[in-house]
């Protein structure tokens, strides 16, 4: 690792913080990296030379003020340890900001490849390829399989009108970001409130469920779920037609936004959507509207980083092409609205 500190994470003043809070956690001086890829919260690996951790914090400029809460964060992978899911460690979260600058957690380095594309899929084969999505359909159930009341997550959200508030949230976060006109994103964001479905009984939900979410060891197994920041109770289908937006080829070449859809061996969205409905029981006949939602969510996403980046706010490679994919995403929604 570079001897350099990153930007947002000071390693001197977290050893610190460690030795206060966690005597004998850390053997030595600390050293930290930024882990690229990540379009929303910082993520970094620190080391003493001897352990590693994970620590998570919020972006260094303009948030949504609930969208990176870390005690929730912290919260919800500390609940799901004893479950079925996957999810790393926790050491501990800090809410000082005196700290670091923000509050943050610091969790177990899990060893793991996060595929985010489909270029990164190919050498596994399709076997193996297929073997590790259908893997990440079964834990997704796994995940929404979780009664919430029996790991302490039964206050974790307020399911009673969640897509309709998810709308109004999202519709905000636009407002918040909002730079430039986006033609069509308005109407997409009104066709889909004039065609809410009816919620199926509320589970714990990831909110951003996809296959770079994720770890996979050398057998193909998912050893940990990550980015936890979106997660809540709430209707189970909205991780279900995220992933199946994230399963769609997008046919963008050399875009900082890939899918792994295009990858050999790499299972269809239909597929994995009558994968999760045999295994779950959930009717998904309304699919249409929540990946529909999802190309809404992601394209005000990407807004928002092309805002942050029009401020001078982002740390990373990449971020000055993120602006130019948002109309894609919105026409993709209006089409799946449309045609579902």
């Amino acid at each position: 690792m570079s001897s350099a500190p990153p930007p947002g994470l000071d390693p001197e003043a977290l050893r610190r913080y460690l030795d206060r809070e966690r005597p004998g956690l850390v053997s030595g001086p600390l050293e930290a990296r930024l882990i690229e890829g990540g379009r929303s919260n910082l993520t970094y690996v620190v080391t003493d030379g001897t352990g590693r951790w994970v620590v998570r914090r919020p972006p260094l400029g303009h948030v949504l003020a609930t969208a990176h809460d870390m005690r929730r964060e912290h919260r919800v992978i500390s609940a799901l340890a004893g479950t079925g899911v996957p999810v790393p460690g926790t050491v501990l979260f800090c809410e000082d900001e005196s700290v670091l600058g923000a509050p943050f957690y610091v969790m177990e380095f899990v060893e793991g490849t996060p595929y985010r594309s489909a270029q990164e899929l190919a050498p596994l084969g399709p076997e193996r390829t297929r073997a590790a999505v259908l893997g990440l359909v079964d834990t997704l159930v796994d995940l929404h399989a979780v009664d919430p009341a029996a790991v302490g997550l039964g206050d974790f959200g307020r399911p009673e009108g969640f897509l309709d508030r998810q709308l109004r949230r999202w519709g905000k976060q636009l407002d918040a970001s909002r730079g430039r006109d986006l033609a069509g994103i308005d109407e997409l964001h009104a066709a889909l409130g004039r065609a809410l479905p009816v919620s199926p009984p509320p589970t714990v939900i990831h909110g951003d469920y996809r296959l770079d979410n994720v770890l996979i060891d050398g057998g193909d197994r998912i050893r940990a779920v990550l980015d936890w920041e979106m997660s809540t109770l709430g209707d189970p289908l909205t991780d279900l037609g995220l992933l199946v937006m994230y399963s769609t080829p997008l046919d963008l070449p050399d875009s900082p936004i890939s899918t792994t859809a295009t990858a050999p061996g790499h299972p269809s969205a239909a597929e994995l959507v009558e994968r999760y409905a045999a295994r779950s029981g959930r009717d998904t006949s309304a699919l249409a509207w929540y990946t529909a939602f999802a190309w809404f969510k992601l394209a005000v996403i990407l807004e928002g980083i092309h805002y942050r980046w029009t401020l001078g706010q982002t740390v990373g490679a990449g971020f000055d092409r993120i602006g130019e994919l948002v109309p894609v995403f919105i026409e993709h929604g209006l089409t799946t609205l449309q045609e579902g």
